[in-house]
């Protein structure tokens, strides 16, 4: 496929141009996406951000040089980006568990991130149901964390956050002063370069909210693509948002429009074999 091709030309110029700092713009528009669309596809399909899988590359690559060649680590901290040998330092052993200068010894055992290559998945064995709404600007209120997508630390606070809430009774708070129907997960002000967003929980409401407890946003108006999750939670909304990265995106002429995403979640059990809920992105034609 097209898209298949186009990301792999952008990882071929990522590879090539890896001693360089990272242009996001060059790089996105190798593979014909906007720099905020290829960033999300690249961490959705990858289960990594861009910039993470360049710092393990880099981390590998200066690793290699340590145990093969007489170079001065500060040298290779230059290299590979880092402004100082101690940063350089803390970041390889986070990656290889011992020191730059321990890497020299013979026979220590150091990691290789492998580079990133794509390959096409034909499934067609399901079909894949959405609808496009287009929706006027709307608030709403709840909680907020800042929330880090390095390493995966997203995909344990994410849950601790819900935990958390659920335990506090403010979920319930929310729905009852609300009168809400629906619960809301939103993935919000996503700095992909920082590897950071905001996520909320949250309800329909708030436009008087003059408190201290809860935050009120704006979800701006949109074109949305809805997609619905039939299954226990969170394996079925997972495989919904695989499919929707892996064989929507690719297969038609949208992108991702750079702005919240939202889960909704509708009363009933969770666990349940026919719970329903919905995945809303906002998307432009490409």
């Amino acid at each position: 496929m097209e898209w298949l091709q186009r990301m792999t030309d952008a990882i071929d110029y990522m590879e090539k141009h890896i001693e360089e700092p990272l242009d996001i713009a060059e790089v996105s528009r190798i593979a014909y996406a906007s720099s905020f669309h290829f960033q999300r596809m690249f961490h959705m399909l990858t289960g990594i951000t861009v910039m993470d899988y360049l710092r393990k590359r880099r981390l590998t690559l200066a690793a290699q040089e340590l145990a093969v060649r007489q170079v001065k680590v500060i040298d290779v901290a230059l290299k590979y980006g880092y402004e100082t040998p101690e940063s350089f330092a803390k970041a390889f052993k986070q990656l290889h568990g011992i020191s730059p200068t321990a890497a020299r010894v013979s026979g220590q055992k150091l990691k290789a991130f492998p580079r990133i290559s794509f390959q096409l998945s034909l499934r067609g064995d399901q079909q894949m149901d959405y609808k496009i709404v287009e929706k006027e600007a709307f608030q709403v209120i709840g909680k907020v964390l800042k929330v880090s997508t390095r390493d995966g630390e997203n995909l344990k606070r994410i849950p601790a956050f819900w935990t958390e809430c659920n335990r506090e009774g403010v979920c319930e708070r929310l729905c009852a002063v609300y009168k809400a129907q629906e619960l809301l997960g939103i993935c919000m002000d996503m700095e992909q370069e920082k590897e950071q967003f905001t996520y909320m929980i949250a309800v329909n409401g708030g436009e008087k909210y003059t408190g201290q407890e809860y935050t009120v946003r704006e979800i701006p108006a949109s074109t949305w693509v809805v997609f619905t999750s039939i299954g226990s939670m969170p394996n079925a909304i997972q495989k919904v948002w695989e499919r929707i990265f892996q064989e929507w995106f690719p297969a038609t002429g949208y992108e991702h429009a750079d702005g919240p995403e939202l889960e909704v979640y509708p009363p009933g059990d969770l666990n349940g074999p026919d719970y329903k809920c919905e995945i809303w992105i906002p998307i432009v034609k490409k």
